[in-house]
């Protein structure tokens, strides 16, 4: 797939955000991190509702495109923006840089923030990926 200009020149890619929106991303390497990159791009000027919102409405649109809308997990999705809110409060936010150093388990084990947080059962579940739910697990369990 040729490159489109909104992608980044770096040896590792992270779309923008119009990118994203227009779905014109690269599917094959548009992977955890850049899902997490461009979760914590929405953030930098967005307040969490209206990031959540948008992120969602692109994220929906660009599985349709695809061919795939029932990869969109709607808990998921929130949940890490969520996540990627709260943790942007700490030191460093508008580096992403420094954020992608700090937070290397929502890019390399997002799969344990998860089950650290949800059942099986729960995040399996028909009304997960249609709708935010709550985790089922206690903090740490």
């Amino acid at each position: 797939m040729s490159a489109h200009p909104e992608y980044r020149t770096t040896s590792r890619y992270l779309p923008d955000i119009d990118a994203f929106e227009r779905g014109r991303i690269d599917p094959d390497r548009f992977d955890q991190r850049a899902h997490v990159y461009v979760a914590w791009l929405y953030l930098q000027d967005l307040s969490l509702p209206q990031a959540l919102a948008r992120f969602s409405d692109a994220l929906r649109r660009l599985t349709r495109s695809l061919g795939a809308p029932g990869k969109y997990h709607e808990t998921i999705s929130w949940f890490f923006m969520i996540l990627i809110a709260e943790r942007r409060a700490g030191a460093a936010a508008d580096d992403w840089q420094v954020f992608e150093a700090n937070n290397q388990d929502l890019i390399t084990n997002a799969r344990l923030c998860l089950t650290r947080h949800y059942s099986k059962s729960r995040l399996n579940s028909a009304d997960a990926r249609q709708q935010f739910l709550l985790p089922d697990l206690a903090l740490g369990s």
